[in-house]
């Protein structure tokens, strides 16, 4: 049984953080999905799928390019695309999470894909706003760039950049309807 590292992975190409309340560790639902995310960050570590990240994750390249990346290897875990209902208690109906996988009937994973946009736009904050309003889903996974490049040659930290953001929100006064975000850097 793979267990995901609860920090930093070491001398991997991917960049990964869990960021947890206290004491979800110990519940069977935690266990499944860090297995689930063990998995992910093992085919995103595969020399075949960081070469075609590295040929894809280039000034003005969309999230949907990584996606297809990913897609086949979503599917393999359970995730759903863009699934349909998941808010359907909300006005805004119409939302729609990039992956889906159900845990169980009360529980499951909601999975999001960004990439330039993810700190200029907060996309990661709208990310984790739709998996706390998110009935059916206590867990994110969001899968950013390392580095976002720009126009001027320059370029961001967007990993590290969305880790401290989100940090605070596993703070436990600060806690959120989201057991844990897992956090891969590309």
């Amino acid at each position: 049984m793979l267990i995901a590292n609860p920090i930093y992975s070491k001398n991997m190409k991917i960049s990964f953080k869990i960021l947890r309340k206290n004491e979800v560790e110990l519940t069977e639902d935690f266990l499944i999905v860090s297995n689930i995310a063990a998995e992910l960050e093992e085919f995103l570590n595969q020399d075949q799928t960081q070469k075609q990240i590295d040929e894809t994750h280039k000034l003005h390249a969309k999230s949907g390019e990584i996606q297809k990346i990913l897609i086949e290897k979503a599917h393999e875990l359970g995730f759903q695309s863009e699934k349909n209902g998941l808010f359907k208690n909300y006005k805004r109906t119409s939302l729609r999470p990039d992956y889906y996988k159900p845990l169980n009937s009360l529980n499951g994973i909601i999975m999001e894909v960004e990439r330039g946009k993810t700190t200029i736009n907060n996309m990661d904050m709208l990310d984790v706003w739709k998996c706390h309003i998110c009935e059916n889903a206590n867990y994110l996974f969001l899968i950013i760039p390392k580095i976002r490049q720009n126009n001027k040659g320059g370029s961001s930290p967007t990993f590290n950049t969305v880790v401290k953001r989100l940090e605070s929100f596993f703070i436990k006064k600060n806690y959120l309807n989201i057991d844990a975000i897992f956090i891969f850097g590309y």
